[in-house]
């Protein structure tokens, strides 16, 4: 593993609903992806090592290893309306929060012999945390567009509109 980027896979909720049964996510996931514009090597990482969370159950012995780590990684997402100023932060979460750490991502996606070669990316998924305020998507914040955000300019978001911006830090 070279290093770490921001991946965002943009969601359409209404379409991926509707497909979600039988088939899961199809359409309502190809149309968008977002990475950033720089790779952080793992070896600049190394001072934010820190233990990773409890498994339990614990992993299948392919996936165990004597030290379990991840890294102490602070991450943000805000959103901007087209009428705000500035942008309004939704959620802080912590890469510390995955379950599964990148190595035994890479095991587990390699496990029935599926190639990764140089320069291949492989994303982790929603990084949420245990509060609310560290959810990892708009969908969990709003509790599925059951309780609308608000934002600071007196408008309330339970999907993006167009003409929103999110910046992710």
């Amino acid at each position: 593993i070279f290093g770490v980027v921001l991946v965002n896979d943009w969601s359409a909720r209404d379409i991926q609903a509707f497909e979600y049964r039988p088939l899961g996510p199809f359409l309502g996931k190809n149309f968008a992806t977002t990475v950033s514009p720089w790779v952080v090597t793992l070896d600049a990482l190394e001072p934010f090592l820190c233990d990773g969370p409890a498994q339990d159950p614990p992993p299948l012995p392919y996936l165990s290893s004597k030290n379990h780590w991840t890294y102490d990684i602070h991450l943000e997402a805000q959103i901007q309306s087209a009428a705000m100023g500035v942008p309004a932060t939704m959620s802080r979460s912590n890469f510390r929060h995955l379950y599964w750490n990148v190595c035994q991502q890479l095991a587990h996606h390699t496990v029935n012999g599926c190639n990764m070669r140089p320069g291949d990316l492989l994303a982790s998924g929603t990084i949420s945390g245990p509060a609310p305020d560290s959810y990892g998507s708009l969908l969990e914040l709003a509790w599925n567009g059951t309780q609308p955000l608000d934002l600071p300019d007196g408008t309330q978001r339970t999907f993006l509109e167009d003409g929103d911006t999110v910046i992710l830090t």
